[in-house]
């Protein structure tokens, strides 16, 4: 298995001693702890205090500041200080480093939201998911096949947590894919599962006279709509319905580009080469097709590839039960069972996506 070099030398051989081995495995063993009271110490403001009074505060202080009991900002305090996340020193408490990228670091309050409001109940039936081959933690918000039928009827929070999430990781890469995929001057581009249309909005910004058609679920269309009107080019943004899991759902055809961005994740390998197969039908010789995705191998950051392999575990209990964050060498297969090569890897943009450009084997 091929991996980036800083992933090579961190997965290849131990790194802990005995004793940080055993403190590893008890973080393990109370992770839902450590992840609940950490979050509670954002939600109440104790965190933002201590960053906010750089001589640190005295427990009496921040009970005053909060309006919490003694006993919950004791149990909270005490519980962040061997999690990590405060400090305490002359009789009072001060926030530490790592409660401070707790706090400010963007991606990890998205990540944080995201496992809170989307994952952690259904995550209870990983065991069944896994054992089923199914998303057996989706019955915890409906009665669905997957998560993508049941978007616009999951809770407010869970949903706005789950498009945030979404949105958040695709967004930053945008400026740079933009650049790559109009190289090219397409005057189509087809948008394979193009979600509220964010991608299509900005290719419609960036080029005035690209049309864009969206590929989704009927009523994730209703979505797009909804999202992109009154927006600059929204009269160049069309909606095609069709239920892309379908092996005999046809792509449209004519298309200069055809894009699929964190999409080709939400489906199995054996899915994956379908819809791969079908938009290798629908290609032209000029046609290109773009797929970006975060491969977990490609990261140049550990942290990157630790976050991609835990979001695995969210396709597999909740979103469809079979799909992953996949390394790079699976999807290459699947774009070569589907009568397609790879042209071109563009890596490092973003938070780590990388763009496979790909043609139609003649």
């Amino acid at each position: 298995m091929k991996m980036f070099q800083p992933l090579k030398e961190r997965y290849s051989r131990e790194h802990l001693s005995a004793q940080e081995a055993q403190r590893a495995a008890e973080e393990i063993a109370f992770a839902p702890v450590v992840f609940q009271v950490s979050r509670l110490m954002i939600k109440f403001g104790i965190l933002d205090l201590l960053r906010n009074h750089r001589n640190g505060m005295t427990m009496a202080e921040i009970i005053d500041a909060t309006h919490l009991s003694r006993y919950a900002v004791q149990v909270l305090l005490e519980s962040s200080l061997t999690i990590g996340t405060v400090l305490f020193h002359d009789e009072r408490w001060h926030l530490s480093k790592t409660g401070w990228v707790l706090l400010t670091d963007k991606m990890t309050r998205v990540n944080m939201d995201f496992n809170h409001d989307v994952n952690y109940m259904g995550l209870y039936y990983l065991e069944e998911s896994l054992l089923h081959g199914k998303c057996e933690g989706l019955k915890v918000f409906g009665d669905w096949d997957t998560i993508y039928e049941g978007l616009s009827q999951l809770p407010a929070q869970a949903q706005r947590s789950w498009f945030g999430f979404d949105h958040f990781y695709s967004d930053c890469s945008f400026p740079q894919a933009l650049q790559i995929v109009f190289s090219n001057h397409p005057r189509t581009l087809l948008d394979v599962g193009g979600n509220t249309g964010r991608w299509a909005q900005q290719c419609v910004a960036y080029d005035p006279e690209v049309e864009v058609t969206i590929v989704d679920l009927p009523q994730q269309l209703e979505l797009m709509h909804k999202a992109v009107d009154g927006s600059v080019g929204c009269d160049r943004i069309h909606g095609y319905g069709t239920n892309l899991l379908d092996p005999e759902a046809a792509f449209p055809t004519n298309f200069d580009a055809i894009w699929m961005s964190q999409f080709l994740d939400c489906f199995s390998e054996e899915e994956v080469t379908s819809i791969l197969q079908r938009a290798a039908v629908a290609m032209g010789d000029h046609t290109r097709l773009y797929i970006m995705e975060t491969f977990w191998d490609r990261q140049h950051f550990e942290t990157a590839a630790y976050c991609l392999t835990q979001t695995s575990i969210y396709f597999t209990a909740l979103a469809n039960g079979n799909s992953k964050m996949y390394h790079s060498d699976d999807m290459a297969r699947c774009i070569e069972l589907a009568g397609l090569e790879i042209e071109q890897i563009y890596d490092g943009l973003g938070m780590g996506h990388s763009i496979m450009q790909c043609k139609r084997i003649k």
